[in-house]
């Protein structure tokens, strides 16, 4: 995901989530609900290069259950793991390809980018890493027994890439119940594209990346289990407002929010009852929601 100013804290967003905030003893309930979830924003983006299967498994290192990744689609049809649509921050692409210019994904094939250094960008010592694949980074989240926030990054640049992206989870196991309930959302900034996506495949769980108005949530529930705004956006009203609405899959309307990085604005951000927190530091966020 990539931080931008979010429209929600308007005037009139405020005032109609001022009206739906539930009465006094809900807002006990939702003082106890659990710990929020911790997601590790591409991985454990700051300790390892983002999105890669080392940000994978520094994250299982660390204890962390849920990790997010970005999803695009290459020349010849691969889904792959990188966060930009050109490859120049995060891989060695102009060196490789000197004369490809802009270095968009979708101007690769597979193979291309498979040649391409993913992490000497971040450290020396990950020098090597590769951008991998969808199926592959598939396959490290199952092995550490992890959950997956999967990002649809961009859909209007490649046409059908929900359906393609159903079709690589379904291939490696992705879509049984157990994933389907537990350990699968698929979000992205689009609602069409998160409508398709139910669309196709209704079991699947989504969730919208920004503060929707209120007023949307109602149509929003028909084909969305979350609301994940930066935190910027947050406030307790809105979240309690949000969690008034009933999702896709009968159960209200979750709260995650990006990107959380500091232990202050973690707790705060907690206090505002939101069910996940999306972080570069997992580690970090999590010694703070738990008083360390």
């Amino acid at each position: 995901m990539h931080p931008r100013a979010a429209a929600a804290t308007t005037t009139a967003l405020l005032g109609a989530a001022a009206l739906l905030v539930p009465a006094p003893h809900h807002r006990a309930e939702a003082a106890a609900v659990e710990r929020p979830a911790v997601i590790a924003h591409r991985g454990a983006s700051a300790n390892a290069p983002e999105n890669t299967l080392a940000a994978v498994d520094k994250a299982a290192e660390l204890g962390v259950e849920w990790v997010e990744n970005d999803v695009q689609r290459t020349k010849d049809g691969e889904l792959v793991v990188i966060h930009d649509d050109n490859l120049q921050r995060t891989t060695d692409a102009e060196t490789v390809f000197p004369d490809r210019a802009p270095w968009k994904v979708k101007d690769f094939t597979a193979a291309e980018i498979a040649r391409l250094d993913a992490g000497s960008w971040f450290d020396p010592a990950y020098a090597g890493a590769r951008v991998p694949t969808l199926k592959e980074y598939l396959h490290r989240v199952e092995s550490h027994h992890q959950k997956l926030l999967l990002e649809v990054k961009k859909p209007e640049l490649y046409p059908g890439i929900e359906q393609d992206t159903l079709k690589v989870l379904a291939n490696e196991g992705w879509l049984d119940q157990r994933h389907e309930t537990d350990r699968l959302v698929v979000q992205s900034f689009s609602a069409d594209s998160l409508r398709t996506v139910h669309e196709l495949r209704p079991g699947v769980r989504t969730g919208f990346l920004g503060t929707a108005p209120v007023a949307m949530l109602p149509r929003y529930g028909r084909f969305l289990d979350q609301i994940n705004p930066p935190y910027t956006s947050l406030h307790t009203g809105y979240v309690l407002a949000v969690h008034a609405f009933t999702g896709a899959h009968g159960q209200r309307l979750r709260v995650s929010a990006w990107t959380v990085d500091s232990p202050d604005i973690a707790r705060t951000v907690a206090s505002y009852g939101v069910d996940g927190i999306i972080t570069n530091r997992p580690d970090v966020v999590m010694d703070a929601l738990d008083g360390e």
